[in-house]
């Protein structure tokens, strides 16, 4: 499993929480994914879409986006502005887990492009927030959020359900299902892959040539780390010790 190597000690990071709100963030937190689509399609106007992308790609503030999982888990979403470019990581992280082994990197959108990181059943799993976490709390939002983690070719029709009801939520217009649709092909890096379920390894396996999850997931964890890793990725509440 690919481990987070980047180190944002020394980086300009601020909360990206209060951008959830900005007019036109949607349209461009999923630009990627929906190249060529008017921002109009999120039901705001390119100006406001522009706006957005221009505070994500920031030098000076870095937005991270903190997504509280249940047992203490935490899905971390990074924009990092380098000399060059701006991509964006996705980890997954707990404060058990020693430093050496501190997040595990489910997709990265820069030179190495690694995706997708995620199949439907495991982010469906992840949209009920638990109860009394700081952060994106909302499922609509955790769900159009971590979309980009996404690249699966079996997602069944209840996402495309799912998706066009969190973008209507959050402004845009109720005839979006063809936006959704397009957000489910996934990631242009990537795109919409294969998943395997591997019973002896209890861990969604993905036949995409960049993804991370080719292996099991955690698979260097300790046992009980990697148990309680499975049970959040399958809906359930993780036993935790440290």
């Amino acid at each position: 499993m690919v481990m987070a190597q980047h180190c944002y000690a020394s980086a300009p990071v601020v909360d990206g929480l209060p951008l959830l709100d900005a007019p036109g963030f949607w349209a461009a937190h999923l630009a990627d994914l929906s190249e060529g689509i008017p921002a109009e399609a999120f039901g705001v106007d390119a100006a406001d879409a522009g706006e957005a992308l221009e505070q994500l790609h920031d030098r000076e503030a870095w937005p991270l986006f903190t997504v509280p999982l249940a047992g203490g888990f935490t899905m971390l979403v990074h924009y990092n502005s380098g000399e060059e470019h701006t991509c964006t990581d996705y980890f997954l992280t707990h404060p058990h887990w020693p430093a050496s082994r501190a997040a595990l990197v489910l997709t990265s959108d820069d030179q190495d492009r690694i995706g997708p990181g995620l199949c439907w059943p495991e982010l469906a799993a992840l949209l009920t927030p638990p109860a009394e976490a700081d952060g994106v709390n909302d499922p609509h939002a955790r769900l159009l959020l971590l979309l980009p983690v996404l690249g699966d070719a079996d997602a069944p029709p209840e996402a495309l359900a799912l998706v066009t009801e969190a973008l209507v939520a959050h402004g845009a217009p109720p005839d979006c299902e063809p936006l959704a649709r397009r957000l489910l092909e996934g990631h242009p890096m990537w795109g919409a892959t294969t998943w395997t379920y591997d019973v002896d390894e209890r861990s969604w396996l993905c036949d995409g040539e960049h993804s991370p999850r080719r292996t099991p997931l955690g698979e260097h964890l300790p046992a009980v780390q990697r148990m309680a890793l499975e049970a959040v990725l399958a809906g359930r509440t993780p036993e935790i010790r440290a």
